[in-house]
């Protein structure tokens, strides 16, 4: 991986760990370490950080304005790091975050955030089909168990499936070299 390479943190927001609209996201807390030490271990080799967030439709508890919309503050955001909205799965559909990306690195981006099985899932394979080197960080995606598979388990699967596609998956203690 390069040693420009973004950081792109994907839908972290206040809906998805505050428990207000809907249960909060399967393993929180642990999400929210390993997030912060990839985001911590960006800043420290001066890679680019940005922040991708859901702009959900009208009455959503995701909606701009609404109180789950905000990036969760427990990330730690700093100025300067942009926040980027999207409507759609995919964050690279915002014409505004892949011109960042250009200017930031070299053809490489580095993944985190939720909904693993959704909008980590779509931007992977969006950041690919636009001839990106994406890594995604394996035990910094989440989600809420559905369908009968537990949250892990759906995690896993995509993990899977991000490494099928071309994408390379690491641990927060093997990026950060903890």
């Amino acid at each position: 991986m390069s040693e420009r390479a973004p950081l792109i943190v994907i839908d972290l927001q206040t809906g998805m760990f505050d428990g207000v609209a809907e249960p909060p996201i399967a393993n929180a807390d642990q999400l929210v370490a390993n997030a912060r030490a990839v985001i911590a271990w960006a800043r420290r080799a001066g890679r680019p950080v940005a922040f991708v967030r859901h702009d959900g439709q009208p009455g959503d508890s995701l909606a701009p304005g609404r109180p789950g919309w905000a990036v969760w503050a427990a990330l730690g955001q700093v100025e300067g790091e942009p926040t980027f909205g999207k409507s759609v799965g995919d964050a690279f559909s915002n014409a505004e975050l892949c011109a960042w990306v250009e200017a930031a690195g070299d053809g490489e981006v580095v993944l985190l955030g939720a909904q693993s099985e959704m909008c980590v899932a779509d931007s992977t394979m969006g950041a690919l089909a636009r001839g990106l080197e994406v890594t995604v960080v394996g035990d910094a995606h989440g989600t809420w168990p559905s369908g009968g598979a537990s949250a892990d388990e759906i995690i896993a699967r995509q993990n899977a499936a991000f490494e099928t596609a071309g994408a390379r998956v690491v641990s927060t203690a093997v990026l950060t070299r903890v």
